[in-house]
């Protein structure tokens, strides 16, 4: 054993205390014990992995589905002169498998691992050589077919344990009592200790508005409540149509979505932190793995899916422990497309064979083709071709994924990667031979240690400011140099990948299993209907039930929601 956790929490997170719980489950997993912890947004679930594994020799395995908080975490932990990495879809065969050679010969103590890579043959190579100390299961709710977001890889987890003797630890914010009993069987967990935060946020209040004048509504909202705001909407449209209408309104706001580019992203979502942005305007491919405590105001300017999502987006507001607000609104609009949704979120085969047979076409992949293969799936390019609506292609392919046929990861950013692959001396020659090369060349070998050994992830706005040149020159000589065969190449990418878990069958063929996809919509009927039942509260405290819905059942009526300041409720 090494330091101490809460010696290592003040070294490399420069926190003095833990949260409630952290420490308790951090030596739960300490102890050799599988664990089970299910904590609230906000409450620290990354430090309950990234310290034990801290303070124990060899490396934690991380199993997360989304490559957004993968990509977040490796960066900060690397902040931290941590050495972390990641296996996430679009990487190409060669640098996953560079990355697991250096992952067992450095000292990697974090190695984030999307689900479908678990069992690819180039991983399960190299699993038995990887000095595994802890397997962290986090948003371990998609394992569970009960649940919200349900992700057929996630079945396969436990097959890591017929390789890996190291505990597992499962982290998940939302999760009924009947979900987190379905992660203790489907991750096989060995008589875990479990660990459940409270659901209360004494600091939090929740309100719910029927109005037809939203818009005029979050106006008025952001006008009385000073501070950063999130607004979670359901369309990419949306987001820009209330971003422009704050704006005119001298409330500050930018739209974000999964439909703009990672720079685009990472400028809006910048601005907003730095506080030069008052509010940022959502669809929900924002605020995973996003560090910003002094949140005032979440406003749901349409009614979630679930109350799972509700809750862990509400959440966001308040982390300061400073008084905040969570406010849902909803018109008539919105109460007759919650009916309607689970028609249109569970298509039937005669809408999903169509789109099924377009998508393989649009990937030019033949029968039988395309298994464990990544695609570069531009979502706009192909409802342009096929003249198709966004919402059946995004509803098909959920179908398919629940299927375990196929994923789809919308947010997808790999770095530029450079690697020389000539011999010092005649590189030397090349450089006299064409010295307008030169500066570039020199650059990277100065700036980008180990460029000479493996793909290196480099960045070509750094090498343009670095030689005095714009960044499309530096990125046409990255190209030259690799035409004469002085350096491997690989642009960044920016573009959403689709992975196929299986290959394309016959028109005929696909086969969506018609219990399991009657199931899954019954379920799914049943959360909507909770999200309403939620919304007509009139009396009950509102964060005494959602804590409730969670197995909460201590919870006491909150004294600071609509409903209870209705009635002149006190808390406790």
């Amino acid at each position: 054993m090494g330091a101490s956790p809460l010696t290592i929490l003040k070294q490399y997170w420069n926190y003095e205390v833990f949260r409630p719980l952290q420490e308790d489950i951090i030596r739960s997993v300490l102890s050799g014990k599988d664990t089970l912890a299910l904590l609230p947004t906000g409450g620290g679930k990354s430090l309950c992995f990234q310290v034990p594994a801290m303070a124990a020799p060899g490396l934690c395995l991380v199993v997360s589905p989304l490559i957004s908080l993968m990509k977040d975490q490796t960066d900060r932990l690397r902040r931290k002169h941590i050495t972390a990495f990641a296996l996430y879809a679009g990487m190409g065969r060669k640098e996953v498998d560079n990355t697991l050679r250096l992952a067992i010969d450095s000292n990697c103590k974090f190695l984030y691992v999307s689900p479908e890579r678990l069992e690819t043959a180039l991983f399960l190579e190299y699993l038995p050589s990887l000095p595994v100390n802890l397997i962290a299961v986090d948003e371990a709710h998609c394992v569970s077919q009960w649940g919200y977001d349900f992700r057929p890889p996630y079945l396969r987890i436990a097959a890591l344990r017929e390789h890996l003797s190291a505990p597992m630890l499962a982290l998940t914010a939302s999760a009924t009592p009947e979900v987190l009993e379905d992660i203790k069987d489907k991750l096989q967990l060995r008589e875990p200790a479990v660990f459940r935060g409270p659901f209360t946020r004494p600091n939090l209040s929740y309100s719910y508005f029927f109005t037809e004048g939203k818009i005029g509504k979050a106006a008025d909202i952001l006008q009385k409540v000073p501070g950063s705001s999130i607004i979670y909407c359901n369309t990419r449209r949306t987001t820009r149509e209330i971003a422009e209408q704050l704006t005119r309104l001298s409330i500050s706001a930018g739209a974000y979505h999964a439909g703009l580019s990672r720079e685009e992203r990472g400028t809006i979502q910048d601005a907003w932190i730095k506080d030069r942005l008052r509010v940022i305007v959502s669809t929900n491919a924002f605020g995973m793995g996003i560090d910003k405590a002094s949140v005032r105001t979440v406003i749901h300017f349409h009614p979630p899916e679930s109350v799972e999502n509700y809750y862990q987006e509400a959440g966001r507001a308040g982390r300061d422990g400073e008084k905040a607000y969570a406010i849902l609104l909803c018109d008539k609009q919105d109460r007759d497309r919650l009916k309607m949704l689970p028609d249109v979120r569970f298509p039937s085969m005669e809408k999903i064979r169509p789109v099924y047979q377009q998508l393989m076409n649009y990937l030019q992949l033949p029968v039988g083709a395309g298994e464990g293969g990544y695609y570069d799936f531009d979502l706009g390019r192909f409802t342009d071709v096929f003249s198709i609506d966004t919402s059946i292609v995004l509803n098909v392919i959920k179908t398919l994924e629940q299927e375990g046929l196929m994923n789809f990861q919308q947010q997808v950013f790999l770095p530029s990667l450079a690697r020389f692959t000539t011999a010092k001396q005649a590189l030397y020659d090349f450089e006299h031979d064409h010295p307008a090369l030169q500066p570039l060349i020199h650059a990277l070998l100065r700036n980008y240690e180990g460029v000479f050994d493996r793909p290196t992830s480099i960045r070509e706005k750094q090498l343009a400011y670095l030689i005095g040149k714009d960044v499309p020159e530096v990125t046409k000589e990255l190209a030259q140099l690799q035409a004469y065969h002085i350096i491997e190449y690989t642009p960044q990418k920016d573009t959403p990948q689709l992975y196929l878990a299986r290959g394309r069958p016959a028109a005929e063929d696909l086969y969506i299993d018609p219990v399991g996809h009657r199931l899954r919509k019954e379920q799914y009927t049943a959360r909507i209907q909770t999200v309403i039942r939620y919304m007509e509260l009139s009396t009950e405290c509102r964060s005494r039930s959602l804590a409730n819905y969670f197995g909460d059942k201590a919870a006491k009526d909150c004294g600071i929601c609509d409903n209870c300041r209705r009635a002149g409720r006190k808390a406790g």
